[in-house]
């Protein structure tokens, strides 16, 4: 699934960004996807634009984007749920965030949905989530530990 893994790569692209680049007032990962757009990667831009944990939040997104968004999109999505520089789980990675941003109703639905999220695409590739790891050229490349 090149898609994928491109878009996993580039996922977080608009945190490179200059602070004043004049597509940051749109957020983490919408602007990033019209960065790639304006690039002319226009295949990336859906997997880019709905992979924060912050969609998942929305009410509203999460009832539109569960219905239209694509394999590769689910993928990304629970991949950045389950990435930091290893692999954890989606308690450890929601732990993280409750730590770093506290706890609220948005987090708990994101994280009800993101453990549907993760039955769904672990069902699909018919893999356990305590058997997601990274992709092996990336964690050679990287250096990192699965």
């Amino acid at each position: 699934m090149p898609l994928v893994e491109a878009a996993a790569l580039l996922h977080d692209v608009d945190k490179a960004l200059p602070a004043d680049h004049p597509l940051k007032h749109l957020g983490h990962g919408w602007a990033g996807a019209a960065w790639l757009r304006e690039q002319g990667h226009h295949e990336l831009a859906g997997a880019v634009a709905n992979h924060p944990v912050t969609r998942l939040a929305d009410d509203e997104h999460h009832s539109l984007w569960v219905g239209d968004a694509t394999i590769e999109e689910r993928v990304v999505c629970y991949a950045d749920k389950r990435a930091t520089q290893g692999v954890v789980s989606l308690e450890e990675r929601f732990n993280r965030w409750i730590e770093r941003h506290g706890d609220s109703a948005g987090i708990r639905a994101a994280r009800q949905r993101a453990e549907a999220l993760e039955r769904d695409v672990c069902a699909a590739a018919g893999i356990d989530p305590d058997d997601v790891q990274r992709i092996p050229w990336a964690t050679a490349g990287l250096g990192t530990r699965h």
